[in-house]
């Protein structure tokens, strides 16, 4: 006879075959985690300081960091509890709530992504027009607009998920709860809900990679048709910082959502690099190509510096 007690919290097993890393992981994770939070509120202040970054490019930035601080934080805190050799539970709510700000938070950054493509086509190809189009409200609306349609992605999701009965094994074979590890625990067919599933994490992504595509590629059409040599290098600059991160954070969604057959080590790989290395890494791709970023994060080093020594 089965077993129809509801689950009330799981067991999260960790990262496949690592078994005796735990401090190594624990040490690497942690510098990680902290060189992302040091990394993102450094653009913040960066451009809040700094006046002349008060444009809807940064705006949206500041938004990606902001994202980015969210975004690791989601399952790394837990993740470096139980490598330190605390508990692995984790209620049932709690998992609720991990995989329901995952995904908003990925959608929200999948959304703002398409927005940033956006801003840099009108900027480019419609300069003179630029701060009419890319008004302060519309800026509003586009950056609310990207947690709304993130915020309705991930309710969605979860919903899709959570409304499964899970009586069995509580053994989540992760670092964290996630949508296809969930599936599997689930006491109930779930063949008809992953395919609802892969259609939209996989729908989502690949319409909004196709609209940052086409904008490039008008964006760069765009630059091609500028005589002078220096404005076509800043242009190029500005883009390839963009398409860069966007690469980034796109292709770890094509690799765990839309493989044919799951490879549970690959799949828990990609997605630390996706949880912790893509948000440590977006600092450096928009600071180290962008000269007034760094005149800016400069400034504020130096007022940091000047404070201390005070």
């Amino acid at each position: 006879m089965r077993n129809t007690s509801k689950v009330t919290e799981f067991i999260l097993l960790g990262i496949p075959h690592t078994e005796d890393l735990e401090t190594m992981l624990f040490v690497l994770f942690l510098s990680f985690y902290i060189f992302t939070l040091m990394g993102n509120l450094l653009i913040l202040l960066a451009i809040v300081s700094s006046t002349r970054l008060h444009t809807p490019m940064y705006f949206f930035l500041c938004k990606l960091s902001v994202c980015d601080i969210f975004f690791p934080s989601v399952s790394s805190p837990k993740m470096l509890f139980y490598l330190a050799g605390k508990s692995r539970a984790i209620s049932y709510a709690g998992c609720v709530s991990q995989l329901f700000f995952y995904h908003f938070l990925g959608c929200t950054e999948c959304f703002l992504y398409t927005v940033m493509a956006y801003d840099r086509f009108v900027a480019i190809c419609y300069p003179l027009r630029y701060t009419i189009i890319m008004s302060h409200k519309v800026c509003a609306i586009l950056a609310m607009g990207t947690s709304f349609f993130g915020c309705i992605q991930a309710i969605f999701l979860t919903t899709l998920t959570f409304q499964l009965p899970y009586c069995g094994p509580n053994e989540v074979d992760y670092y964290f709860c996630d949508i296809p590890v969930m599936l599997k625990l689930a006491c109930a067919d779930t063949s008809a809900l992953e395919m609802v599933g892969f259609i939209s994490v996989g729908l989502m992504p690949l319409s909004c990679f196709l609209l940052i595509i086409t904008s490039y590629s008008c964006t760069v059409y765009a630059i091609l048709q500028i005589r002078s040599t220096e404005g076509q290098r800043r242009a190029f600059s500005t883009c390839s910082a963009h398409l860069t991160a966007i690469l980034l954070s796109f292709m770890p969604v094509v690799l765990i959502y839309l493989q044919p057959t799951p490879n549970p080590w690959l799949n828990a790989t990609v997605q630390v690099l996706n949880n912790l290395v893509t948000p440590m890494i977006n600092p450096l791709i928009y600071s180290l190509r962008n000269k007034e970023v760094k005149y800016s994060l400069r400034k504020v080093l130096g007022e940091m510096a000047l404070i201390h020594e005070k």
